[in-house]
């Protein structure tokens, strides 16, 4: 890996640009084979949910009608309730996690999930996460995205933003269609730390060189998993273990930007999960004329 050249700009007492002048020559940099970054999605590298923004996407593609959106979400809060009084029995959420993509191939979902980002995500990327991502990449250092959305948007997201990869809840394929059916966990909680871990060994990593970066407290088992932590927009929680814990904190947030971009990261992101199920499956009805 080449570190690029610094360019900086020289300018008058009138602050007109005067000319360009070479600050360094471009300084070869060796990978770190050992050291690696992940960072989570929702509200780390992104303002709200992947989720969301992608239901948003499929919205404005008539995949589903307000009157689908509103009844779909109404039952998939009606399940997220259920399923979090029951959390000791993951089963049912883990059958019905991805079941509303059965049938779908994965490369229509891929081409779904590429406009989406261009149109909706990537406006909406923090700025302050990127700079960071890309630091490690300086460095020579590889970064992936850990996120519970499903593992093509994460790729997407990954591939768009020049990252190494990243790791998502997976669902099956066969033939190149989706069974509905997960493979393994959600991805979330201890599940990104066990991935985390699993990757290294994978990878050759040393986990006391790698650092992680989350805006949840849900994430405490990866933060927890690396030598360097950092919490990114933390909620309170986070905020308070960050503390401490000594670990740093970056907060991109601005005021009542904060308050509105919390809405879709946190309540509309699991209702618009169900939005996305209630779409789909109104379009498949659609194309097979029923």
């Amino acid at each position: 890996m080449v570190r690029s050249r610094k360019v900086t700009v020289s300018t008058d007492v009138h602050g007109h640009t005067a000319g360009w002048a070479e600050a360094e020559p471009a300084v070869p940099v060796a990978p770190d084979p050992s050291a690696a970054a992940f960072f989570d999605v929702d509200n780390t590298m992104m303002q709200g949910a992947s989720i969301y923004w992608f239901a948003r996407g499929l919205a404005a593609r008539k995949y589903f009608t307000t009157a689908d959106l509103a009844r779909f979400a109404w039952q998939q809060a009606r399940f997220r309730l259920l399923a979090t009084e029951h959390a000791g029995d993951m089963s049912q959420a883990k059958e019905a996690a991805l079941a509303f993509i059965e049938g779908w191939r994965v490369d229509e979902i891929e081409r779904l999930a590429e406009e989406i980002f261009d149109e909706l995500m990537a406006p909406r990327i923090w700025a302050g996460t990127r700079r960071l991502a890309q630091r490690h990449l300086d460095a020579g250092e590889r970064v992936w995205l850990v996120s519970a959305a499903p593992v093509e948007i994460g790729r997407v997201i990954a591939t768009r933003l020049g990252l190494t990869g990243a790791i998502g809840t997976v669902a099956e394929v066969v033939d190149g269609a989706y069974t509905g059916r997960l493979v393994g966990d959600l991805m979330h909680g201890p599940a990104k730390a066990e991935a985390v871990t699993q990757l290294a060994a994978v990878e050759g990593l040393d986990l006391s060189r790698c650092a992680a970066y989350s805006d949840s407290a849900n994430d405490l088992p990866m933060l927890s998993t690396v030598g360097r932590a950092v919490a990114i927009n933390p909620d309170g929680t986070l905020l308070r273990q960050a503390r401490d814990r000594g670990w740093e904190v970056r907060d991109f947030r601005t005021g009542r930007r904060a308050v509105k971009i919390a809405v879709p990261s946190t309540a509309a992101a699991g209702l618009l999960a169900g939005a996305v199920s209630a779409g789909m499956a109104l379009h498949r009805r659609r194309r097979a004329g029923v």
